[in-house]
């Protein structure tokens, strides 16, 4: 007889309450993932990004909160890719930070595709910032 023999049978028959909590539990995980699948479309429409994040936001949490392997992923992809998944996490809030997410994505995407010549995002902000002092 093993040790794992042993704490098998002080366990006994698992609860029936236990069963049910399993199965809500890889349920809402599943509604989770099926959520998220239906953001993707959306959020690569034109004009529909904001949309599109949110839902998938809303998917993220329903399974982050649901599946301790899915939470232990997160963490890992976290830490290895913080400027990424920093967004994700203001937008996951109970008050998300909408507009300063967008505001912050829309100036790394711009950094990212167009020469600094062509950047007008900053000039922008410097404009509207001058006339509400004004």
């Amino acid at each position: 007889m093993s040790i794992q023999d042993l704490a098998a049978a002080g366990r006994g028959p698992p609860e029936s309450g236990a069963v049910i909590r399993r199965g809500m539990r890889m349920a809402l995980v599943g509604l989770g993932l099926l959520i998220m699948l239906v953001g993707v479309p959306i959020a690569v429409l034109p004009w529909l990004h904001l949309p599109g994040a949110l839902i998938i936001a809303t998917g993220l949490v329903i399974v982050l909160r649901n599946s301790f392997t899915a939470r232990r992923h997160f963490i890992r992809a976290q830490r290895r890719h913080p400027k990424i998944i920093f967004p994700i996490r203001r937008m996951m809030r109970r008050q998300p930070e909408v507009v300063p997410v967008v505001w912050q994505q829309l100036l790394r995407t711009e950094r990212l595709v167009l020469p600094r010549r062509a950047r007008f995002f900053v000039r922008v902000r410097r404009v509207v910032i001058r006339r509400r002092r004004a």
